[in-house]
Parts: C-alpha cells; sequence; structure tokens
C-alpha cells in the first residue's frame, strides 16, 4: 500500500461551518474512492509566505491516506483544482521515513500536532521562600574555569 499526504489551503474568507464542510468533503472523496485516512491535521489560519488571490493568510489543512492504486491522486488533484475555496494544494507520496516521522509526530516523540497550551511564567530563582521582612541573600557562583588547586 502506498502512503500519501495532501495538504491543502482554504480561503480564509469562507465561515467556520464551510471550512470544515470543504475538509470534510475531500475526507469522504478519499474514502469513497477506497482510500484508508491515516490522520487529518488542522492546522489552523497561518501567514502566507506571498499573497494568493490578495489574500496573506490562509487554512492550512493535511490529510495523510494509504491506498493501494495511485491512480485516485489524478481524481483528487482535479476536484482541488476546480474548488474555489482552495488556494493552493500539494501531494506528496510518503517514503518509510516520511511514514516513520509522522508516526513519531503524532505519539509526541518529536513534537505533536496539539496547540501549545499557554505558558505561565514561574520564576524559580533556587532561593527558599523568606519570612516577611528578611533579607534574602543569593549565594555567589563560583567563575567557571578556576579552579583553587591551581
Amino acid at each position: 500500500m502506498n502512503q500519501y499526504e495532501v495538504t491543502f489551503i482554504i480561503d480564509p474568507v469562507l465561515s467556520g461551518d464551510e471550512i470544515k464542510s470543504t475538509a470534510s468533503m475531500y475526507e469522504s472523496l478519499l474514502k469513497d474512492q477506497g482510500c484508508t485516512i491515516v490522520h487529518v491535521n488542522e492546522i489552523g489560519l497561518k501567514q502566507l509566505a506571498y499573497p494568493i488571490n490578495k489574500k496573506s493568510s490562509g487554512i492550512y489543512y493535511c490529510i495523510e491516506f494509504t491506498t493501494p492504486v495511485g491512480s485516485i491522486i489524478s481524481k483528487v488533484e482535479l476536484a482541488l483544482r476546480r474548488d474555489e475555496r482552495i488556494m493552493r494544494f500539494l501531494t506528496v507520496k510518503l517514503d518509510k521515513y516520511g511514514v516513520k516521522y509522522n508516526e513519531d509526530r503524532r505519539s509526541g516523540k518529536i513534537t505533536s500536532y496539539k496547540k501549545k497550551e499557554s505558558k505561565k511564567k514561574t520564576f524559580d530563582s533556587g532561593v527558599a521562600a523568606a519570612p516577611a521582612g528578611a533579607e534574602v541573600v543569593k549565594p555567589e557562583a563560583e567563575p567557571v574555569g578556576i579552579s583553587e588547586e591551581e
């Protein structure tokens, strides 16, 4: 079985429901053609490197799928070309290294697909909390590379 990945950019002017229906339409198209969907990654709104159709951002989707025959790709690409909601697309056949990379990424070994949570800033100075009104003295660090034995 061959494994492919199709990434496409949807016009950001569309409503949220239209965007999701566009992506699900291509998922169902692939399923109807006999493909098995491995993973769908809704990357989200991203800035474009250059304007496309006078727009500077787009909604990215990536669908990873397997298929026994490669003739399905031409049908999917034809549908993507005809759809006015799709700004750009790219279909890639994954080799064993690409498949392994995507599996590692999904499992969280490399970087996760999950959106990053807001990080709260915490400060740890290494000094225990002192009672109110007490003076805090930080230990002095030794210079690096100088030892007393020299």
